[in-house]
């Protein structure tokens, strides 16, 4: 849900061709990327640290290029649904808030202008989440439903996103892009992770897991009340 916006901003600076703008104006978002030339093989490189040498402007946006702040990123509704013979729930994450994408580095770019194809992987040392939830589940015929706060620190966060865009052929037989963004999400790694979760079972229980290794069996849990809730899932589950 939550990089759409980041997904948004670097397409932008792939496709408004500023890599050739250079401005008077000290803070333009083109100055960082003046010297990336797309014939050169160092294009990869030098859009990885303009991005990097942007992280700023990520909590102010980019007015001039429609380019909304996303630091924190907030979505009023994030809806999930799961059904099944036995087992159904719906899960809306309400007014989430999502920080620490300014702290975050690039540290690898990749483009592919011939497969309208760009990707990344981010780091983040400390990535933030926080909301409000709506629960209704149906096990075995009976109805469950709760809501309350939580939120969601991810530490050591790494991901690897792809977006491409495959253009539609216009009646002249011109390639035009204005076909929506396809972006891919795969979590390389994430050391620890803590989940707060308040209301569980009416106000009874607050969970805190953290030590969540992907791919491995460490987690350790410390509960507060009344139950205890095993997720196995790996961090990139939750977002």
């Amino acid at each position: 849900m939550n990089f759409a916006v980041f997904v948004y901003f670097l397409w932008s600076i792939i496709t408004l061709n500023i890599f050739s703008i250079v401005t008077s104006q000290s803070d333009n978002l083109a100055d960082y990327f003046s010297h990336c030339k797309k014939n050169e093989s160092d294009f990869d490189n030098c859009v990885k640290d303009g991005l990097n040498g942007v992280r700023h402007l990520f909590k102010t946006g980019v007015p001039k290029y429609n380019i909304a702040p996303f630091d924190p990123f907030f979505a009023s509704e994030v809806p999930q649904k799961v059904g099944g013979r036995f087992f159904n729930y719906k899960l809306i994450l309400k007014n989430v808030f999502e920080s620490g994408w300014t702290i975050s580095q690039v540290t690898r770019f990749r483009s592919d202008f011939n497969k309208n194809m760009i990707q990344y992987t981010q780091f983040f040392p400390d990535k933030k989440l926080k909301g409000e939830y709506d629960f209704v589940a149906t096990i075995f015929g009976n109805t469950y439903a709760n809501k309350g706060p939580w939120n969601l620190s991810l530490y050591d966060f790494v991901q690897t996103t792809t977006i491409t865009r495959k253009p539609r052929i216009a009646s002249n037989a011109t390639l035009v892009y204005d076909t929506p963004l396809k972006a891919s999400v795969e979590v390389q790694s994430c050391k620890n992770m803590e989940l707060h979760i308040g209301h569980l079972l009416q106000g009874r229980t607050v969970i805190v897991l953290h030590s969540y290794t992907i791919g491995g069996l460490g987690l350790h849990t410390d509960l507060y009340g009344a139950s205890l809730i095993v997720i196995r899932k790996s961090c990139g589950s939750y977002y």
